[in-house]
């Protein structure tokens, strides 16, 4: 007797990548805990078929929420975004659910700082990040669909910015980053920092789950 079911469809890296983000908007709304969301992480970097995906978010995500991660970065008019980050001889590491000013100043002197924007919102349209490092460094990373145009200065240092398409979304929010550094250097990235559970896991997928 043979077997006309269909089999299950295979998950694809853009659906793990999704998933991930998906898990990640749930633990922000206080659906997860920072131990769920690494557990679930790492099932979801190691599944193979989209109903195991499905199964890991089932529980944590309401309707809307996967139109709503998958839109572009938000603005919220109306003032009380960060202006500040600053570092001096330490590390400052600015991420999650924030709220970032028309013009933030990013300052590391002798010491470094981390600044992801891609849980953050925006208080304006258009947005100006300056970050000054001397004898240190910063590390500043964007969303995938954000625009961003970067100029940057070194003296005895360098900048790094790999953000491939600068405008990825006609119409929307642009943020303007200014790199300065002395005796030192800032990178500029997209997307999201891998934890050690995601990072486990997707070097257990590029070995073929062996």
């Amino acid at each position: 007797m043979t077997d006309d079911a269909l089999p299950e469809l295979r998950a694809s890296d853009a659906d793990r990548e999704h998933t991930a983000d998906l898990l990640r908007h749930a633990m922000g709304e206080g659906r997860l805990t920072m131990e769920e969301l690494d557990e679930r992480l790492d099932l979801a970097y190691a599944a193979r078929t989209q109903s195991e995906l499905d199964k890991l978010t089932r529980d944590v995500v309401v309707a809307g929420d996967a139109q709503r991660v998958s839109s572009r970065m938000p603005v919220k008019p109306g003032g009380g975004g960060s202006e500040w980050v600053v570092s001096v001889m330490s590390g400052h590491d600015r991420k999650g659910r924030w709220r970032v000013g028309r013009h933030l100043k990013v300052v590391s002197v002798m010491g470094g700082s981390s600044v992801d924007l891609n849980d953050a919102e925006l208080t304006e349209k258009d947005t100006t990040i300056t970050v000054f490092s001397l004898m240190g460094g910063s590390e500043i990373r964007v969303p995938d669909n954000v625009n961003v145009v970067v100029s940057d200065f070194a003296f005895m240092g360098g900048n790094d910015c790999k953000v491939g398409e600068m405008l990825p979304d006609p119409g929307g929010p642009t943020i303007h980053i200014k790199l300065i550094s002395i005796m030192g250097g800032s990178d500029v990235q997209r997307g999201r920092k891998l934890s050690r559970a995601e990072r486990k896991a997707r070097k257990h997928l590029d070995h073929g789950g062996h």
